[in-house]
């Protein structure tokens, strides 16, 4: 059974930090780019990082550049999102998803995860 399940969200004050993580079950990760999306509470779900399978190129998008740094152990069939300086406009649920390509758009993932809740709060 095809299986991802985040992990690592919880409560943070601003400026702090948590690393997400996604770990696959079923299938070998290594042949799937993972995007990382986050949705906020009436708000659609957006494109946060991806990286790809095939040389390991990361994207991310204008809102998280330079505080999110996405990254991938083959050997853990684990994806992860490093998240520093986090402020309170990143708190969403936080879903990684896996497709043979890189995209932006949620429609082209064919696996997800449940997600994980982060809340950055004083």
């Amino acid at each position: 059974q095809v299986q991802l399940v985040e992990s690592g969200g919880g409560l943070v004050q601003p400026g702090g930090s948590l690393r997400l993580s996604c770990a696959a079950s079923g299938f070998t990760l290594d042949y799937y780019a993972i995007g990382w999306f986050r949705q906020a509470p009436g708000k659609e779900r957006e494109g946060v990082s991806c990286i790809s399978s095939s040389d390991g190129s990361t994207y991310y998008a204008d809102s998280v550049k330079g505080r999110f740094t996405i990254s991938r152990d083959n050997a853990k069939n684990t994806v992860y999102l490093q998240m520093n300086s986090l402020k309170p406009e990143d708190t969403a649920v936080y879903y990684c998803a896996a497709d043979w390509l890189c995209s932006w758009y949620r429609d082209e993932y064919d696996y997800w995860g449940q997600g994980t809740q982060v809340t950055v709060s004083s």
